[in-house]
């Protein structure tokens, strides 16, 4: 027969315990807590881990925007430096435009006094070397206008002596230098088209035509009108003209080209005198021009007839006059702007 053991009384009188139920539930409470709380240490180590993460990219965009705001500022900087420069740069250049109008603005008189006191020398300077008596009268004009709108009494004997001058510009004979000089370039202009005196035709008679019917063959008008035409042909083979004038030479086509620019050389001449106000070279070479415009060239030509016209009114224009100085005029008003210059300076 088979004996059962029996239990060991000490293993259940160990269960039997309420202490042992009560350690063993404290021993699985503290492995469930324990598993909790590895749980939430590893929630926890994940969400510091992300943070960490988060701070890191944060901490980046943090430096790319300090640096980029760095270079913001630098730029700035190096814009307010180079803004400072102009400022300075434009009250410097403010400066000497204040100092420069202060300049002008207290010495009106003077730079009015410097306007006509260059006005009278450019028309002193236009008459002495050019003898252009329209630029000097403009300039003088111009300067009178200039005095007469200060109405000033200083002004007054300066403006005298400016009428004087402009009324003897004014009245100087053959003043006009750029119409002669007009003139003198028609003429040359005009000799290369102007008919030689060997070249000229004879002028031929008008034939009237008859408008009354044809008579018949055997009247006497009929043989009376056939009599006239063969005469009438006849007669225009050979012509007889008087000519008044001498026999005109016959020239060659070069010497004709070679006449046509002593013509020009002549005038050329002529218009240089007129420029140095050499009268008796001016009449000369005028005169001696239009003695060979009669010798070689068609008189009855209008060309040459109107050409012929401005030669003598060109060769009876005196030139060779002497023309007004203008030093008394300019003394004048440099003796008043030095006045006005010590006036200021005191």
């Amino acid at each position: 027969m088979t004996q059962t053991l029996p239990a060991l009384p000490g293993r259940r009188r160990l269960w039997s315990r309420p202490l042992s139920w009560v350690i063993l539930i404290l021993l699985v409470l503290i492995l469930a807590q324990w598993v909790d709380g590895r749980k939430q240490i590893s929630s926890i180590q994940q969400e510091v881990a992300r943070r960490l993460a988060d701070n890191d990219q944060a901490a980046k965009e943090t430096r790319s925007q300090v640096k980029q705001t760095q270079d913001t500022v630098l730029t700035v900087q190096a814009k307010v430096i180079l803004l400072e420069e102009r400022l300075a740069e434009i009250q410097s250049q403010s400066l000497a435009l204040q100092s420069m109008y202060q300049e002008m603005s207290s010495s009106r008189d003077q730079r009015l006094l410097a306007e006509v006191e260059q006005a009278v020398t450019l028309a002193m300077q236009q008459l002495q070397f050019a003898g252009n008596v329209e630029t000097a009268l403009i300039a003088l004009e111009n300067a009178d206008a200039r005095l007469a709108r200060e109405l000033q009494p200083q002004f007054i004997s300066l403006r005298r002596l400016l009428a004087r001058d402009i009324t003897r510009l004014k009245a100087t004979p053959g003043a006009d230098f750029t119409g002669l000089s007009l003139k003198i370039e028609s003429v040359v202009g005009a000799i290369d088209t102007l008919p030689l005196a060997f070249e000229q035709r004879p002028q031929s008679t008008a034939v009237v035509p008859l408008t009354a019917p044809a008579p018949s063959i055997i009247s006497r008008s009929y043989w009376q009108g056939l009599v006239s035409e063969v005469w009438h042909e006849v007669y225009q083979l050979l012509r007889i003209e008087r000519i008044e004038h001498r026999d005109p030479a016959l020239l060659s086509p070069s010497q004709s080209f070679f006449l046509r620019e002593n013509l020009k050389l002549r005038l050329l001449n002529a218009r240089l005198a007129l420029l140095q106000r050499d009268g008796k070279t001016f009449r000369e070479e005028t005169v001696q021009t239009q003695a060979l415009l009669d010798r070689y060239f068609d008189g009855r030509a209008q060309s040459v007839v109107t050409v012929r016209q401005t030669l003598t009114s060109l060769a009876a224009t005196d030139v060779g006059f002497n023309l007004p100085s203008l030093g008394e005029t300019l003394a004048a008003v440099r003796n008043l702007k030095l006045s006005r210059d010590r006036g200021v300076s005191r």
